[in-house]
């Protein structure tokens, strides 16, 4: 109670809202004047100008009902979502023409009826996250698009100022007010004690709404006492470590939000309330310079990406708070188009909170060991390449699950030889009952055993046990009890024992896995993932698999014993995250003949393939 009081006390002493939460002084048009005359800025408003001209020959898209029944009919959501993001994109392209070339009616006009069109949107949420069997139930739901949605419509009406007709500006804020305020305030929703992203989109989203609509001081306090806590139980969510677990893509999502809320709660309460000074926070920012292992390579675990971008203000803004904070290149930043979901909030902020003195350079060597996620990962330079590997312990219940304990990754000299194929396409099954069998999630699309015919199992009973984890200055090793992570009652023993060898001018992994059963297994069999096509050849003699490596060109070479072991390769595809097929290869070492006790060793080289005679 001592608490609210306080937060009462707090925000009764606020200033209303104005532009100073988002420039200098709050001089919004010396702002932009200084972004189009900045070669900082060049890049991005090119691709903003170039949107508006494609955004210009077209009429607004209809979200029809049609579109928004096929989640319940079949259970894909891209059709919908398509349309719903790309009328974000014009919301967000003419909103930024707008204050880029506020003397443009053309602009305004655009920028006018889209906002008249999402005002007049059936729902804000996407029909995946609601209950449609009554229009009741779909009005009390906040979902992540309905808060973005209300969040950027807060802000922009407050940016826009005039420039937007009265009605306009009055029947955002009535809009807001009853797709937000009023369901968040007249019930509770189950993401409010989620420790995930939802907590903080969701709840950062209502409350950065609110602290830029909402002027009566008590009805403004009830809403932050409710947002003030979901954020705490998303801080959860982390252990001390800082690691996300959901993936560097969730973390530039959530931890996005939360910051994004964080710093309108700092400034509008004068400092009084700031989670960006709390410990765990500023570990949490450390998580982005610690996933990449070169180049746009990063530890993608989880539903992310193999490939990342950053956005380039928040890192910007993380940078000048926290010492430790590296500024990533400008190479990686991310292009306004890269958003497939179009969220305004961190595209305005791709601007507004850019320091164009923020050269940044790529990340240098580093070893990391997170210890609560029982990730390891690791970045080597030798002259102009770069190297990384990562392997990951954990449990098979971890938010956006896949079964991969033991699951590594192996990057060098610009590609990723050994590969996590990340998030695929998002449906009704990708979250349900059907969830294991998609290759991205189940374990037969990792880097780990296939027993019996059998892989992972999901759940919090399969976890990895931690055996040794250590960085050296010549040598990293990870070595994990995969036990529980299968369910075979033969197993008795499981250990996986990775060592990266750091001492040659190109690294060198090393895997043994050690297995005790109470009898021989049906079927043993050793699967690496790669996007690489593989070859089985003879190198020095001897039979292994080799992945790239033309002449001249860099490749990786998997050495395994012959006399034990028999390689295979199966071409597989799947739906990647935007609904595209992908391909990829299983690598499969198969035990010719299983004992009771075995030990399964594979070296990964990096080398200019040399083939041996009679390949």
């Amino acid at each position: 109670m001592e608490k609210n009081r306080e937060l009462g006390s707090i925000v009764r002493g606020m200033a209303p809202a104005d532009l100073r939460l988002y420039y200098p002084g709050g001089d919004q048009r010396r702002f932009w004047q200084g972004v189009l005359s900045h070669p900082a800025y060049r890049s991005a408003l090119r691709e903003i100008e170039e949107e508006g001209v494609r955004l210009s020959q077209d009429s607004i898209p209809q979200l029809t009902y049609g579109l928004f029944a096929l989640y319940e009919r079949q259970g894909t959501r891209l059709e919908y979502e398509r349309v719903y993001f790309e009328r974000r994109r014009r919301m967000n392209t003419f909103a930024l023409l707008s204050l880029l070339h506020p003397e443009r009616e053309d602009y305004l006009t655009s920028l006018h009826d889209i906002l008249w069109a999402i005002c007049d949107e059936y729902t804000w949420c996407l029909p995946a996250h609601v209950d449609a069997s009554s229009a009741e139930k779909i009005r009390g739901t906040i979902d992540l698009f309905s808060a973005e949605t209300g969040f950027a419509l807060s802000e922009i009406r407050l940016l826009l100022g005039d420039m937007l007709p009265p009605l306009l500006h009055s029947r955002i804020a009535d809009e807001v007010n009853e797709r937000l305020f009023k369901p968040f305030l007249d019930h509770m929703h189950g993401w409010e004690t989620a420790t995930h992203n939802w907590s903080a989109v969701c709840a950062g989203s209502v409350g950065s709404a609110a602290l830029l609509l909402v002027q009566d001081s008590e009805r403004l306090t009830q809403i932050l006492k409710r947002t003030e806590a979901s954020m705490a139980c998303y801080l959860q969510g982390f252990g001390a470590d800082g690691a996300c677990l959901e993936g560097l893509g969730y973390w530039n999502y959530g931890f996005g939000y939360f910051v994004y809320y964080a710093e309108l709660l700092r400034k509008r309460s004068r400092g009084a309330i700031d989670w960006l000074r709390e410990e765990k926070v500023s570990k949490i920012a450390l998580f982005q310079q610690k996933c990449f292992l070169g180049g746009g390579a990063v530890a993608n675990f989880s539903d992310s990406q193999p490939r990342a971008a950053v956005q380039t203000g928040l890192s910007h803004y993380l940078a000048g708070i926290y010492e430790a904070f590296e500024s990533p290149p400008l190479s990686l930043s991310a292009g306004y188009r890269e958003d497939h979901c179009s969220r305004w909030a961190p595209a305005l902020r791709n601007l507004i909170w850019l320091d164009p003195g923020r050269t940044g350079k790529e990340w240098g060597e580093a070893d990391y060991y997170l210890e609560d996620a029982q990730w390891l990962i690791s970045r080597v330079a030798s002259g102009h390449e770069r190297y990384g590997f990562a392997a990951k312990g954990g449990r098979n219940d971890e938010p956006h699950n896949h079964n991969d304990l033991g699951h590594f990754i192996l990057y060098g000299a610009g590609e990723v030889w050994c590969s996590d194929l990340g998030c695929g396409e998002y449906t009704a099954d990708y979250f349900g009952e059907g969830r294991y069998g998609y290759d991205c999630n189940g374990s037969q699309g990792h880097s780990v055993p296939v027993i019996n015919g059998r892989g992972q199992s999901e759940g919090p009973d399969s976890e990895a046990i931690v055996l040794e984890a250590s960085l050296e200055t010549e040598e990293d090793r990870l070595r994990l009890d995969l036990t529980k992570a299968y369910r075979e009652p033969e197993l008795l023993g499981l250990i996986r024992t990775m060592v990266w060898n750091k001492r040659r001018p190109q690294p060198e992994l090393t895997v043994i896995d050690e297995y005790r059963f109470n009898r021989p297994p049906d079927s043993l069999l050793e699967r690496i993932v790669t996007r690489v096509k593989p070859d089985i050849r003879l190198v020095d003699g001897e039979h292994a698999v080799v992945l790239g490596g033309s002449k001249g060109k860099s490749g990786l070479v998997i050495r395994y014993d012959d006399g034990r072991l028999t390689a295979a390769v199966q071409a597989r595809t799947y739906r990647d995250h935007y609904g595209k097929e992908a391909s990829w290869y299983a690598v499969d070492f198969e035990v010719k003949q299983p004992e009771t006790v075995m030990a399964l060793a594979f070296e990964f080289q990096f080398i200019e393939v040399k083939i041996g005679e009679g390949e």
